[in-house]
């Protein structure tokens, strides 16, 4: 089991390291390391037998190491002492304001970095502008005593890729910041990348424990399909492969017994509509006049669970743990608002614990054992088939009137608007300190085994 040893600093001018009593394999240690520096030092062991980490000032000086009283975690590589993790979370959107440097993300990245503490990391953010190649040093912010403060430090030990937006991240500059780090420094990246629908579900059909959660999902090529789908569902789905908060979701019935087609969507000043047409092609011309069909995917309708006549489905967070295993993090219940096409907060979606939602305890358990289990599976083959390292997700999944669970989508930076539920204050606070903690877990990897990360 990792231990974590708090960190003092000393006056001292020669280069001194006391270690742990409790410090296996210490007997050799020459080098201490902290983020990419490294450093000759003189190592002893605690005069006192404290187990504690104890650096002169020179040494945390040469180190660029913070001081900030926080316990951290320690590993021994080839008799190198590396102290850390030094834990990068790459963002962009930076502003002036000193008390909100992220603007209204601020408050996202404050509560990220309060778990530090913890988990036993130095997490910091950092966006490409406050890089210097030349010196190996970031200007990093982090978040002590209940304020921003900006600290320079080596380059990190891992990257966490909070990037906001798919444009952010096409950036050129950004892309050749990731593949520098990457390739140059060998630091681990977690987290890459927004995942499109489609690929997701092309993906995950490669492996047949996947398949019986996914609903028949295409990218968008005629009406016919439309026609097809809607004939064995009654309904159908349209939406925009690489969408987010469930901007530009159709749901299109077709009514067997009058012969007429409907589409309930959200119109561009936020209205709940319901239309109708007497054909496909009327309808397709009409709504999406001014969409690029091409850019949309056709998804099977589901019967699903209820709740006074609202659709529910359910948001469930999964995460990698410092040992790199994926745990469940979070499981709530969305309900749809009244006439909204999704269940999205906002648009008039409400949030629900699983206890609000099931008076019935076994009924309860019972959906939760099937989200749980469903979401573990997918998770790990997503990390399997998809490119990058993997670290959390956020599933869409929905229970039919049968039981049965369904994927609608999967999400590699999950947003966090459930978490706003006060009984859903405990998932917050794992799936942040998850979310760091995977970050020991690689950079464990990049110093003891790089070539399983680097392969």
């Amino acid at each position: 089991m990792r231990k974590k040893y708090p960190v003092e600093i000393i006056t001292h001018s020669k280069q001194l390291v006391f270690i742990p009593a409790d410090l296996p394999n210490s007997k050799d240690i020459r080098r201490v390391a902290f983020g990419n520096k490294l450093l000759d030092v003189t190592v002893a062991p605690h005069p006192k037998r404290r187990n504690v980490i104890v650096l002169s000032n020179d040494v945390q000086k040469e180190l660029s190491m913070p001081d900030l009283s926080i316990p951290l975690h320690v590993f021994i590589d080839q008799q190198t002492l590396f102290i850390g993790p030094l834990i990068g979370i790459l963002t962009s959107g930076f502003t002036p304001y000193p008390l909100r440097p992220i603007g209204e993300r601020s408050m996202f990245f404050a509560k990220l970095l309060s778990v530090n503490k913890s988990v036993g990391a130095l997490p910091f953010v950092f966006g490409e502008e406050h890089i210097d190649w030349e010196q190996g040093l970031i200007d990093g912010y982090f978040f002590v005593e209940g304020g921003w403060k900006k600290i320079k430090v080596p380059f990190p030990n891992v990257v966490y890729d909070r990037l906001p937006n798919r444009k952010t991240e096409r950036k050129s500059e950004l892309r050749s910041l990731k593949a520098r780090m990457q390739t140059d420094y060998l630091i681990p990246w977690y987290n890459p990348g927004f995942f499109s629908k489609l690929d997701v579900f092309e993906r995950l059909q490669q492996d047949d424990r996947a398949v019986e959660y996914l609903p028949e999902t295409h990218q968008f090529s005629s009406f016919s399909v439309i026609e097809r789908m809607l004939s064995n569902y009654g309904n159908v789905y349209v939406k925009p492969a690489n969408g987010s908060l469930g901007l530009g979701i159709h749901q299109i019935l077709f009514d067997k017994h009058n012969g007429y087609y409907y589409c309930r969507y959200r119109d561009q000043q936020g209205v709940n509509k319901l239309t109708k047409f007497d054909s496909l092609e009327k309808l397709m011309k009409k709504v999406f006049y001014k969409r690029n069909l091409s850019q949309m995917i056709v998804q099977q309708g589901i019967s699903l669970l209820r709740s006074d006549k609202r659709l529910i489905d359910f948001r469930v967070h999964t995460n990698k743990d410092e040992y790199g295993q994926w745990q469940l993090a979070a499981i709530a219940a969305k309900i749809a608002g009244q006439g909204s096409v999704t269940t999205h907060v906002n648009n008039g979606g409400i949030v629900k614990s699983l206890d609000e939602l099931f008076e019935d305890q076994e009924e309860r358990e019972s959906c939760e054992k099937k989200l749980t289990e469903a979401a573990l599976i997918l998770s790990t083959i997503l990390e399997k088939n998809m490119e990058g390292i993997i670290g959390e997700i956020g599933f869409d999944l929905g229970i039919d009137k049968s039981g049965k669970v369904w994927l609608f989508e999967a999400n590699s930076k999950p947003g966090r608007s459930i978490f706003k539920h006060p009984k859903l204050k405990n998932f917050d606070l794992l799936t942040r300190k998850l979310s760091l903690s995977f970050g020991i877990f690689l950079a464990e990897k990049a110093i003891t085994a790089p070539e399983e990360l680097f392969q």
